[in-house]
């Protein structure tokens, strides 16, 4: 059987008995914030076991595309060195939601086995005999349906303790008893001592896990009043015993993508499990798989979380490109191969190829500068060890923070030479980093940075008999009537918490509301509000508001033009999100935003610099949008019923309660899980316009943006900057003019009178009604003319320098010959009239040719300072010591100045001009004195 046909005969096989084919959820798992990545297939059922979501079926099947990269369940090291462990792998799996007794026909543990074994030895044939099943040392009565509903040998249902068969999802919350099935793949049969013993010649294939208690705080077990089951089997393994494989890596599975990395590499592929060049093919199929689904489904290498671990991976992988021979990028290349092999049951990885090519490249070709230069390092540490066996912890650190180079890989590094790294000095030279970071912020207290050390912070905290938690309730007004019912007091502020506050707390993004609250006739302005638990705190200085006390009634006011700005900036990243995701693809996803008044902020993932088009499109959408008027909705419901909103966006590290609240446009444009605030309907923004595009980090775009007044805002310092460009280009061109004057000199033609090509004539008007693109567009052309004339002018200055060299050049022979006689050498001395130290120093060399044995020193006026070059022949280094640094060095003193070089050349400079005569007149006394 084929690697397709075998997972098609699996889902046929449940959906034939009443199991709804569930897709595979992304394995980036956007609505639950405690997963870097999705690891088994209950997770996108993990609701339904917590008692908190509900489906409208209580049978599924499906398979699952899964990642794991650490824990109990796989071992990185292992992958591609033994047969069986994948970081990234499908999971196989059929379950029931309720038991037997509910109407709508769930199932439990006699159903799982009894069909676990008639897939296994009628549909798929395997031998009975091969075959083990565990159960939990205190689970009778799945023992029992194993004797009673199947035909296995008795012998071969064996128990085990909690480690081995107890399904738990957390400390606390629901659990149960597990029973798997073993095949025993030893050539006699003798595998029954190797069951649960992490050999591979005997390998679990399936778990069915019974899903019946609920464990307390206390570890108390409760039957729950639904039970599950949830079942997972491995199929890369799976298609190895149904193939006849000694390794998942030798199956319709791997082998396609195994052949494409042999040819990229020139190498044959001998399926030897030791063997280097094998073991490296095989971690690299492994590791490209996992990045082509992790980036299709919208991760994106980085330094943090899941991107980090991403990046580990990548980068794990092309260090084992290195051992194949190769240096330059080529993993991308294999992503075609995955494509090819999965893309038929994975379209997404089909649909985003380009992306993931486009994604693996680019950190391989930035992985590439940093792994030579790490390279280095370790290999200069390496030489010094001699004999020793130990690669300090030290240098680890040292690779790790100053050169970028992943711990992980200077440990595979190590290996391959026979080394172990002193991990523990690494880590404490790492926590002794994090410390000094820690330290460094001591005693600068900001209130939203410490919100987690508040109570530890409070000097005095005094709370109402009639305390209620403080309620938000800005969403429709900005103003309303509240009571005191906390107050705490640190340093020289008073935190004052309401039973219901207009204010918005940062959040999402959208920075805090500003205002005042108003008291006794008077005004409080509100320096900064907090979240903290159930409270929300209003800070005050504590003299304006020594006033206010418990149960004191007082009036939140928010500044209405600070929210309605903030509210069309939040609006408007809505809009900027699913245009960005429109244009670019669907792999965008938020990475960070800021949602101020004055603009707004928006992080995303992406790996390269947007064009001008791609610009130029996101801004069209979302300006169409606001001029299409499109009602902005916002609706409070369950997180379940969130899930299934159209496009609905949720991310990564926010953490969702059971009730959320959804931000959608009416034409079903966008739809956020949002607790910010917003404007009632696009044309409430005005405008918009993208002011910048940056990058933040590897693969990690930004764009700000300005609406509204903020557009015009915009246009007026562009046409601000427009008026200091034409008094620049004016500044220019006159320059210009003047050095083209003095160039005709020496060429003895008259000046050009034709304009500088492409230059744009200036105006003394500046526009003041332009559109945005028309002021972009009058910039650009004054950038591209300054541009332009500096050019010219650079070209001229150079052009002239050649003349004003030869011109001083061809006053040489006259200051050789009327040069000061010493001791059998010249001494000169003189002032020249030139532009830049170049031109001195290239008179210089040619004074010093012309010398056959002697010192020059040429003084000239540059930019109204003094410079100094000194030149003397070998002859006097050699045979009288004399060394031009240290000459200029006293002529440059006297100009108050200072300089050095070379022994037969220098240079200086000095601050006094009017000093320069008199330093070149003392030039043969200084020379003189050296001797």
């Amino acid at each position: 059987m084929t690697s397709t046909e075998i997972r098609n005969s699996f889902i046929k096989f449940f959906e034939e008995r009443g199991h709804r084919i569930v897709p595979s959820a992304p394995v980036i798992p956007y609505d639950d914030p405690t997963l870097l990545f999705t690891n088994a297939g209950m997770n996108q059922f993990k609701d339904v076991f917590l008692g908190i979501g509900k489906r409208d079926y209580t049978r599924a099947v499906n398979s699952q595309k899964c990642i794991r990269v650490s824990g109990k369940h796989n071992d990185l090291e292992e992958v591609g060195r033994d047969t069986y462990h994948h970081t990234l792998f499908e999971m196989l799996g059929n379950w029931s939601f309720g038991d037997p007794a509910r109407p709508a026909g769930g199932y439990y543990k006699k159903e799982a086995i009894e069909w676990a074994w008639k897939l296994l030895t009628k549909v798929w044939g395997l031998d009975k005999k091969r075959l083990y099943a565990t159960v939990f040392e205190t689970d009778d009565e799945a023992e029992q349906l194993w004797r009673k509903v199947t035909d296995i040998d008795p012998i071969h249902v064996l128990r085990f303790g909690k480690k081995d068969n107890f399904w738990e999802m957390g400390e606390t919350g629901p659990c149960g008893p597990c029973s798997e099935i073993h095949i025993d793949l030893t050539d006699d049969l003798s595998g029954i001592k190797l069951v649960n013993a992490d050999d591979p010649r005997v390998m679990e294939i399936w778990n069915l896990v019974f899903i019946q208690y609920n464990r307390d705080e206390n570890g108390t077990l409760t039957p729950l009043p639904a039970k599950h089951v949830d079942t997972g089997m491995g199929f890369e393994r799976i298609c190895a015993v149904l193939q006849g494989k000694k390794s998942n890596y030798e199956t319709d599975v791997f082998m396609p993508i195994i052949t494409r990395i042999s040819e990229l590499v020139d190498k044959l592929y001998q399926s030897k499990l030791e063997d280097p060049l094998d073991i490296s093919m095989r971690v690299i199929a492994d590791h490209v798989r996992m990045l082509s689904f992790s980036i299709a489904d919208g991760g994106i290498p980085s330094n943090e979380g899941r991107g980090y671990v991403m990046r580990r991976i990548l980068r794990r992988a092309a260090r084992f490109g290195r051992n194949l021979g190769m240096h330059e990028p080529f993993i991308y290349k294999v992503v075609e191969a995955v494509v090819h092999s999965m893309g038929n049951q994975y379209p997404e990885i089909k649909e985003k190829q380009t992306h993931i090519e486009r994604v693996i490249k680019g950190e391989e070709e930035s992985f590439n500068v940093t792994l030579d230069r790490g390279l280095e390092i370790f290999e200069s540490v390496v030489a010094r060890l001699e004999k020793s066996k130990t690669f300090p912890g030290e240098d680890a650190f040292k690779l790790y923070d100053t050169f970028g180079f992943p711990i992980d890989l200077t440990q595979l590094i190590a290996e391959d030479r026979g080394l172990h790294v002193d991990i523990a000095t690494f880590t404490e030279l790492m926590n002794e980093q994090r410390e000094r970071a820690r330290t460094a912020t001591k005693g600068k207290f900001v209130f939203n940075a410490d919100v987690e050390n508040l109570d530890a912070l409070t000097e005095e905290d005094i709370i109402s008999s009639a305390y209620k938690p403080s309620v938000f309730v800005g969403y429709e007004t900005t103003e309303t009537i509240a009571e005191v019912v906390r107050i705490r007091k640190i340093k020289d502020k008073i935190l004052v918490a309401l039973d219901r506050t207009t204010f918005y707390v940062e959040s999402g993004g959208q920075v805090d509301d500003a205002g005042y609250i108003e008291y006794n006739n008077g005004r409080i302005n509100i320096q900064d509000v907090i979240k903290h638990e159930n409270d929300i705190y209003h800070v005050l200085d504590i003299v304006e508001a020594k006033e206010i006390k418990i149960s004191s009634v007082v009036k939140t006011v928010v500044n209405k033009n600070w929210r309605l700005k903030t509210m069309k900036n939040h609006t408007a990243t809505h809009l900027l999100h699913e245009a960005l995701r429109q244009v670019l693809g669907t792999h965008v996803q938020q990475q960070g935003s800021l949602v101020a008044p004055d603009h707004l902020r928006f992080d995303f993932n992406h790996f390269e610099k947007l064009n001008q088009e791609q610009l130029s499109s996101i801004e069209k959408i979302v300006n169409d949008k606001i001029t299409a008027a499109v009602d902005v909705q916002a609706e409070v419901m369950s997180l379940d019923k969130a899930r299934k909103v159209p496009g609905v966006k949720m991310f990564f590290g926010e953490k969702y309660g059971d009730i959320v609240r959804v931000i959608k446009m009416a034409d079903n444009f966008s739809a956020e899980l949002c607790g910010g605030t917003h404007v009632k309907n696009t044309r409430d923004i005005g405008s918009f316009k993208i002011i910048s595009e940056s990058s933040i980090a590897s693969g990690i775009r930004r764009i700000e943006a300005v609406t509204g007044k903020g557009v015009k805002q915009y246009i007026d310092e562009q046409l601000q900057m427009i008026g200091e460009l034409d008094k620049h280009l004016s500044e220019l061109l006159k320059e210009k003019e003047s050095l083209e004057k003095e160039l005709s000199q020496y060429k003895k033609v008259e000046p050009s009178k034709q304009p500088s090509l492409g230059i744009v004539p200036t105006s003394t008007e500046t526009p003041t009604r332009k559109t945005v693109n028309e002021v972009e567009l009058l910039l650009q052309q004054r950038e591209q003319a300054t541009e332009q004339v500096n050019k010219e002018i650079l070209d001229l200055k150079k052009e002239l320098s050649k003349y004003r060299v030869k011109e001083a050049a061809s006053g040489i022979d006259a200051l050789v010959t009327n040069a000061i006689s010493f001791d059998g050498f010249k001494i000169v001395s003189a002032k020249l009239e030139v532009s830049t130290m170049e031109e001195l120093k290239s008179i210089g060399d040619t004074l010093r040719l012309k010398l056959s044995s002697g010192v020059g020193v040429l003084g000239a006026i540059i930019d109204d300072k003094v410079a100094l070059v000194c030149v003397v022949t070998d002859d006097l280094i050699k045979e009288k010591k004399i060394q031009a640094g240290k000459i200029v060095s006293e002529v440059a003193k006297i100009a108050g100045g200072s300089g050095g070089g070379r022994p037969h050349m220098a240079t200086a400079g000095g601050k006094d001009i009017d000093k320069l005569d008199e330093a070149l007149s003392k030039v043969p006394e200084i020379v003189k004195a050296m001797i």
